[in-house]
């Protein structure tokens, strides 16, 4: 098989990481690297990375989210953001307006292209031999992350990776049937027998951390209303419209 490949395929999360592990400066380069190279729309790279390695810092992201102590104990946490303050730079340069509220467009792009420069962060990592895992929650704090990192104004947090070097193995999580992902030529329906069976499939993998079925866990989740917290600071940051 191709090595790419893989490496892409036996893909896994690790949370429990050596805390006396540290990367060299070489393979920080290379990780970051590798995630500025990652594709973007128009080439405009909207997104920052905040390397974070101060323990201090990485302390407080763990007391706003304690289930997530790997944030600290991993050897190096990356923060990336949507930044669409560069382009707000480049509009202000050239005196233009620069309406970017009035729709969800330009924040949709910014997300985009800041998720693939996380994609390829975690494959470079994967690639080194090392493990990591993507931080989500850390949007549940995301006014005090931003204060905390002087974040300036259309700029948004959207997810953590902390890095290291794993010392508890993991197991390749079972996804979800290819006929219920993959579709050609248009969408296909399915039926929700489905889903039941990948409820099946998981709860034989049986991964500690997980106490409910996988379709209940997400219907669970999204009966309650959305992370206000996310809207509110996206208006102070002049990304959406109040």
């Amino acid at each position: 098989m191709n090595e790419t490949i893989e490496v892409l395929k036996n893909h896994r999360t690790y949370r429990d990481f050596d805390e006396n592990y540290q990367l060299t400066d070489e393979e920080l380069q290379q990780i970051l690297d590798a995630s500025r190279q990652a594709p973007s729309w128009m080439n405009g790279q909207m997104y920052s990375i905040i390397v974070i390695k101060n323990p201090d810092i990485r302390q407080k992201f763990v007391e706003m989210n304690p289930g997530n102590p790997h944030m600290l104990k991993s050897s190096v946490f990356l923060l990336f953001a949507a930044d669409l303050k560069r382009t707000q730079k480049v509009s202000e340069h050239y005196q233009v307006d620069y309406p970017i509220s009035e729709g969800i467009d330009p924040l949709i792009t910014a997300v985009t292209d800041t998720a693939l420069a996380l994609q390829n962060a975690v494959i470079a990592t994967e690639s080194l031999g090392l493990g990591s895992v993507v931080v989500g929650s850390i949007r549940k704090d995301i006014k005090k992350i931003s204060e905390l990192l002087n974040l300036p104004d259309y700029v948004l947090p959207i997810a953590g990776l902390s890095i290291g070097k794993p010392t508890v193995e993991m197991q390749v999580k079972p996804r979800l049937p290819e006929k219920v992902v993959v579709h050609y030529d248009g969408y296909q329906d399915y039926d929700y027998q489905e889903i039941e069976e990948y409820d099946q499939t998981m709860e034989i993998f049986a991964e500690a951390r997980e106490t409910k079925l996988w379709s209940k866990k997400f219907a669970d989740y999204f009966s309650n209303k959305p992370n206000s917290a996310v809207d509110e600071f996206a208006k102070e940051q002049h990304l959406i419209k109040e």
